[in-house]
């Protein structure tokens, strides 16, 4: 398989679009594209939204924040980001620190 993107067509919320995609990965998009629709059709039925723009916008934000408060294996990924975050200023400011006495 070559690593060199298609062109593959999709369709969002009636909406075709193509997006160049390497062939090992279109399956993949092409289940991202399904859990993008189903998103937006659940937006749009619950009709609080209007507008193909806004109902993307909402997924978009919805999809967001199930990624950031994901929890894997009893472990919540966005607090363990936040985590290493911090301990990698810690040791930035440390190493600064160190390089000063030298």
């Amino acid at each position: 398989m070559s690593a060199d993107p298609k062109a593959l067509q999709i369709n969002v919320m009636g909406r075709e679009f193509r997006v160049a995609c390497p062939e090992s990965e279109q399956k993949e998009l092409l289940e991202a594209v399904d859990y993008l629709n189903k998103k937006m059709d659940e937006i749009r039925d619950h009709g609080k939204v209007v507008g193909v723009e806004r109902i993307a916008i909402m997924a978009a934000l919805n999809i967001a924040h199930e990624l950031l408060t994901t929890k894997v294996g009893g472990f919540d990924m966005a607090a363990l980001k936040r985590r290493m975050q911090s301990m990698e200023t810690t040791l930035d400011q440390a190493l600064r620190d160190q390089s000063k006495l030298l």
